[in-house]
């Protein structure tokens, strides 16, 4: 496949040097999934598809600036990609998993990516410190909608958005999501359909904070999963 023809079609333009780290990306993922369960997708070309169009199309449609934070980021998706995509971004690629953490350390270091960085905690704990931080935070197939909003919404300034990347199940989740993001100071902003393979369906549910989180948010996890907002 002629990754860059692809991307085009897409209305997404790179760089000979972005294109490159993206190869790099995915030889690396493709590499340590030998030893690790990094993804489930291991064809080249389907990394291209299903992880990386996936994340890129968030950064076409929603450019996000200033500060971003990927929740449960896992190999990198969609932190690292969007990295790629804007160079000028900061992020914190969020993941309480070490072996993925010492994963996303090395494509760091590989691609000489600077302006982000890894932390090794679980999203309730990060929040503690880093209340309303972030003008972004992203999370992608981490949670249903009402228990993620709880751990990303309290890390997003006012007027920062929260961007839930979710399947074809994803107005299901919203709708039982409407309590949750109300009570932590949220509304929804836009919602942005597309697909990447067919019948693939993709959303991006952008809620914008209107106002702060009540700061006894977000609980501990098995709170929130035992009793979600």
């Amino acid at each position: 496949m002629d990754y860059k023809k692809f991307f085009l079609s897409h209305q997404i333009d790179l760089t000979e040097k972005q294109l490159q780290q993206l190869d790099k990306y995915a030889d690396l993922l493709i590499q340590w999934n030998k030893k690790f369960n990094l993804t489930a997708i291991t064809d080249k070309d389907d990394i291209y598809v299903k992880h990386f169009l996936d994340c890129l199309l968030l950064g076409k449609l929603f450019n996000p600036t200033n500060n971003l934070i990927d929740v449960g980021t896992g190999a990198g998706f969609p932190g690292l990609v969007l990295k790629i995509y804007n160079p000028n971004l900061e992020v914190c690629l969020l993941e309480p998993n070490n072996k993925k953490i010492s994963f996303l350390n090395e494509v760091i270091a590989t691609l000489n990516l600077n302006k982000v960085y890894t932390s090794n905690q679980r999203a309730e704990d990060f929040a503690k410190e880093n209340y309303e931080a972030f003008k972004f935070s992203v999370a992608r197939a981490v949670a249903p909608l009402n228990i993620l909003s709880e751990l990303c919404l309290p890390l997003v300034q006012v007027d920062g958005h929260f961007l839930a990347m979710k399947g074809p199940k994803g107005y299901e989740e919203l709708k039982q999501a409407e309590k949750a993001i109300e009570i932590l100071g949220a509304e929804v902003n836009k919602i942005s359909e597309f697909s990447l393979i067919e019948d693939n369906v993709r959303l991006i549910i952008d809620l914008k904070k209107i106002k702060h989180t009540p700061n006894k948010y977000p609980r501990n996890y098995g709170q929130i999963k035992k009793k979600p907002l």
